[in-house]
């Protein structure tokens, strides 16, 4: 075995498009790889500053949009310019949004999966600008198009990308390989 050291080499790493409304109301989103459900209604992201964190502080809310591969350069875009910097920023991603029904933050419209969140608590050390974004999700709205015929999300219709860590790729998910709470019966 190759020991590494720490790194954060866990698989899959979704790819996070976190959107926010600034002080005037404008939509901006950021690329996040580093979060995850913590609960069955939470959601943890950690994040150092940025514009998206200050629109969080200011808001109280953002939405978590999963990105997919059929928006990877978009969802890159997001995360490697700051809407500090290029005011028209979601223009050049491609993205459009709507009002969120439930927060005060935008839904992506491109994306197809979306999480509307509301901040509960911020954890971490500020002075070394690592901080853990907790939201308790109050709505999760998907396109129709990625239904299955139960109206229920179809990964394989999703086609979401995880992030690789050591090499910087982006990777669709695959194909189903098990039934989770069923397979491992067939050992009892």
């Amino acid at each position: 075995m190759k020991n590494f050291g720490p790194k954060p080499m866990l698989f899959p790493m979704p790819v996070l498009i976190l959107a926010t409304y600034d002080k005037d109301g404008k939509a901006n989103a950021m690329n996040a790889a580093w979060g995850g459900i913590v609960e069955a209604d939470q959601i943890c992201i950690s994040l150092s500053k940025h514009l998206t964190t200050a629109n969080i502080d200011l808001n109280k809310a953002f939405t978590v949009s999963i990105a997919d591969a059929d928006h990877v350069v978009a969802c890159d875009y997001v995360g490697i310019v700051s809407g500090n910097k290029e005011s028209s920023k979601m223009e050049k991603a491609g993205f459009t949004t709507r009002k969120s029904e439930f927060v005060n933050a935008p839904v992506i419209n491109e994306l197809p999966l979306c999480l509307e969140c509301e901040l509960l608590r911020i954890d971490g050390d500020a002075s070394k600008d690592e901080m853990h974004y907790i939201g308790r999700i109050v709505n999760v709205c998907a396109d129709e198009k990625i239904l299955d015929a139960e109206g229920n999300v179809d990964v394989a219709k999703l086609r979401p990308i995880c992030y690789e860590p050591g090499c910087h790729g982006y990777y669709e998910l695959g194909r189903k390989v098990g039934q989770a709470f069923s397979d491992g019966k067939k050992l009892i």
